[in-house]
């Protein structure tokens, strides 16, 4: 049986909760925080129900946090474990993974430009992330910290990263934070274009390889924490 691992070189989520007061001429790091309508800097400790992630501020485009300190009071939601929807049936066979491509993001269900089906099947899971955090009143904007399951494609020794990297950035991680100015992404190797989510946010995150996921056919599987506003 495959061991589950955590992918070399993939940040540990963290999210930590804290209330302190800084006390005066601390040297405290500073982060970003995503709560305004534009993001702003801030240090840690954070202020009551303030998120700050733990993000290199001299940088305009990072990938992920490290980590994201939580204010006292602040009140949070965890998803449970969501894939992606068998929206492709009956076009491909149910249980397989071309099953849980999304014709709303891929016309007639069908890859082109280079998008893998763990790019799909991610961009597929993330939508159904934002409709899950829709129906208790948050967003993608909200969102602390995601843990991401993946399963190898068929014939593939190793998960597909690079391709669900592709279909995160199209929901999270695509505003420049220095100029923010939305960041064009590719879908496969095809040309940069619009995200589908323009989202400056960069939550904490871990990446798992495991042997197997829960419904046949599934190659991703997602897990968020978010937080609702001030």
């Amino acid at each position: 049986m495959k061991p589950v691992r955590l992918l070399a070189g993939t940040a540990l989520s963290a999210v930590t909760f804290a209330g302190g007061v800084a006390a005066a001429n601390h040297e405290l790091p500073l982060g970003w925080d995503f709560g305004g309508r534009q993001p702003a800097t801030a240090s840690v400790p954070p202020r009551p129900k303030q998120a700050v992630h733990a993000i290199d501020t001299t940088v305009a485009d990072p990938f992920i946090a490290s980590g994201v300190a939580v204010g006292r009071n602040a009140s949070l939601y965890s998803s449970s474990g969501t894939g992606p929807a068998a929206l492709n049936v009956p076009a491909a066979t149910a249980g397989s993974p071309e099953a849980f491509i999304d014709p709303e993001q891929f016309p007639g269900g069908t890859l082109t430009d280079g998008v893998t089906i763990t790019e799909a099947q991610g961009m597929n899971a993330l939508a159904r992330i934002q409709d899950n955090l829709a129906r208790v009143g948050l967003t993608m904007r909200d969102v602390l910290s995601l843990r991401v399951y993946m399963d190898n494609p068929p014939g593939a020794e190793r998960m597909d990263f690079a391709g669900f990297n592709r279909a995160y950035r199209q929901f999270f991680a695509n505003v420049n934070l220095q100029t923010q100015e939305t960041i064009l992404q590719r879908r496969g190797t095809g040309a940069p274009a619009p995200p589908v989510v323009v989202n400056p946010v960069r939550p904490s995150r871990t990446a798992l390889e495991v042997a197997t996921l829960p419904v046949a056919g599934w190659l991703v599987e997602i897990e968020a924490v978010a937080r609702y506003g001030a």
